[in-house]
């Protein structure tokens, strides 16, 4: 079975500042679901944060190319090796972002690892945009995150489609689209790219777990493939909190369902999460119910076997005699920390026939005198001298401590009204009555344990929008959406 790790990328170098003394909220985004208790609840091991560059975009003007390029290509390297480390211990990585522009990182550790197994890597992106300008089909480029997609498919500046002298990252052939909307406006820059594209209205109507499944059949030739999820795929009538919403997405219910059935497989190598703005959730509500949903669907990831393959590919790539810049780059600091821990069970055995004073190792084996000192340390000295006199003591604690059994019992009746005769009993009645007044933790457990598409569904005829009271029921108090923002918007005074 798979461990899931969780990594933080909190990079908002590809968005554009929402004003000019702001930056954008994305970047707490991992600290607000680990707030919500993602870890936790997901049972994961704790990967740390990858810090990213200073968020600055200086002079930057249209036909400048890509803002923030040079960060963004040193803060994915940064980010591919993390990734990559995490795959080299039979991990599942959750990548925790950021804007869009962290595929970059995840998009040169899966070529790494292409290259390593002898094969080619696929990418499910899930998104509520394309994400596909380029300078072949826009006037100008400058937010990485509305052109992700281009550049890991080699559409774009050479400092962040070619890093490495890898590109393209992913094939067009390798790439499957979900969640864009119906009327995305590069959708026919996909269809001619020859890149697979499901819009909502298809993903309501084949279903959310057949269409997992059909983006699995799409990928059949790869070794793997790495599911990217913006969580504006949601509609913002059930998730507004996040850069640039847009209607007409789905529900919570389908994308726990989608999101079990990729990561359910053994070739799913990895996902991350972006685009999830705090600071329109100022009461942390949305970070919850992103919590739920991500902790229902990535469940899956958990009763997936391990891939020794691609533990044993990595290996080899990182092997002194082994051509390429993992070796050279990654090898010498395995190399010194190899050495490290030899000096360690050096020094353990030392202390040990100091504390037994007994030159005879098999004696003092069957003596075990190691837990002696072990009590002396916690100086209950007379306490050790009375003991050993008489051997009954020992005994008389144990009926003590059965004593205090019955004693938990007593306190449970408290909370259980009748049925004193049968002890069975008791203990199952007090184990069920006190979850009613403990109110708080039960609903926690519920959301960690609930089924798959347990939460309303939109109605059972798709539709091309979304409309009002289709969507998961909440409180009807207003709110006001964040106003749609687009890359760099022309300055028609600063080009004359």
């Amino acid at each position: 079975m798979r461990r899931i790790a969780v990594l933080d990328a909190p990079s908002n170098l590809g968005l554009r500042p929402p004003t000019a003394t702001s930056v954008p909220g994305v970047a707490k985004a991992p600290g607000a679901l680990r707030d919500a208790g993602l870890l936790r609840r997901l049972d994961a091991r704790d990967a740390g944060c990858l810090t990213p560059p200073r968020y600055d975009p200086g002079d930057w003007r249209p036909g400048d190319g890509v803002a923030h390029a040079r960060e963004i290509g040193v803060y994915s390297r940064r980010l591919a090796d993390r990734i990559g480390a995490i795959i080299d211990r039979g991990e599942f990585p959750v990548v925790l972002g950021g804007d869009c522009s962290i595929v970059l990182g995840s998009a040169l550790a899966m070529n790494r690892l292409g290259e390593a197994v002898g094969g080619r890597v696929g990418l499910v992106f899930v998104d509520g945009h394309s994400d596909f300008r380029h300078p072949g089909n826009a006037s100008y480029v400058g937010a990485a995150a509305g052109e992700d997609l281009a550049l890991v498919t080699g559409r774009g500046q050479a400092n962040l489609t070619a890093i490495e002298g890898r590109r393209p990252y992913y094939r067009d052939i390798d790439v499957v689209v979900m969640g864009i909307r119906a009327q995305d406006e590069y959708r026919l820059d996909l269809q001619a790219a020859g890149i697979v594209t499901r819009p909502v209205p298809a993903l309501r109507a084949e279903g959310a777990a057949r269409s997992a499944q059909w983006a699995q059949e799409q990928l059949l030739d790869c070794a793997g493939y790495w599911v990217h999820l913006d969580v504006d795929v949601l509609d913002p009538a059930v998730l507004p909190a996040v850069d640039a919403p847009e209607p007409g997405g789905i529900a919570f219910p389908e994308l726990e369902i989608l999101l079990s059935g990729l990561v359910g497989s053994p070739h799913c190598l990895g996902v991350e999460i972006t685009v999830f703005d705090p600071d329109y959730d100022p009461d942390g509500v949305y970070a919850e119910e992103i919590t739920a949903a991500l902790v229902a669907g990535l469940q899956s990831a958990h009763a997936v076997d391990l891939r020794p393959d691609l533990v044993a590919a990595r290996a080899d790539l990182l092997a002194p005699e082994a051509p390429g810049l993992l070796a050279a780059q990654e090898k010498p600091e395995d190399a010194e920390e190899e050495p490290a821990p030899q000096p360690e069970p050096l020094e353990e055995p030392e202390p040990e026939p100091a504390a037994a004073h007994q030159e005879p190792e098999p004696a003092a084996a069957y003596e075990e005198p190691e837990p002696e000192p072990a009590a002396a340390a916690e100086q209950p000295a007379p306490e050790a001298e009375e003991e050993p006199d008489p051997e009954e003591p020992d005994p008389e604690e144990e009926p003590e401590a059965a004593w205090k059994e019955p004693e938990a019992p007593e306190e449970e009746p408290e909370a259980a009204r009748k049925e004193p005769e049968a002890p069975d009993e008791e203990p199952e009645a007090a184990w069920k009555e006190p979850a009613a007044p403990q109110e708080e933790p039960e609903p926690e457990d519920e959301h960690e344990l609930r089924p798959l598409g347990s939460l309303p569904l939109l109605d059972s005829e798709p539709l091309p929008a979304t409309m009002p009271g289709m969507l998961r029921p909440r409180r009807t108090e207003e709110f006001s959406l964040p106003a749609q923002r687009p890359a760099f918007e022309i300055n028609p005074e600063a080009l004359t």
